[in-house]
């Protein structure tokens, strides 16, 4: 699983039978602080009602997706599992 940020909406008029009814989005990875990480931007099917601009959790596994959706039909290895609300990190101090 990664951090991403949801960057835009992609819409198709005609696609498998099986992604009708589910909404395709554009993400793109984040560090813990927001930070974009890399250069690809990645396509990524949505479960939460997720939006542009909402920090999310996206699971990258042809497995995982296949347990959620409950079937392997459809031909997807990359989903929005989660939007972001909030992250905490502890700061240590090191002496």
């Amino acid at each position: 699983m990664f951090l991403a940020e949801v960057i835009g909406n992609v819409v198709s008029t005609v696609k498998n039978q099986y992604l009708k009814g589910h909404k395709l989005l554009l993400v793109h990875e984040i560090s813990p602080e927001g930070n974009k990480i890399g250069k690809k931007d990645i396509l990524a099917l949505d479960l939460v009602d997720s939006g542009i601009g909402d920090k999310v959790l996206v699971v990258r596994e042809g497995d995982a997706v296949q347990q959620i959706l409950g079937h392997s039909n459809a031909p997807v290895n990359t989903m929005i599992v989660a939007v972001v609300d909030n992250i905490d990190i502890a700061e240590e101090t090191i002496t």
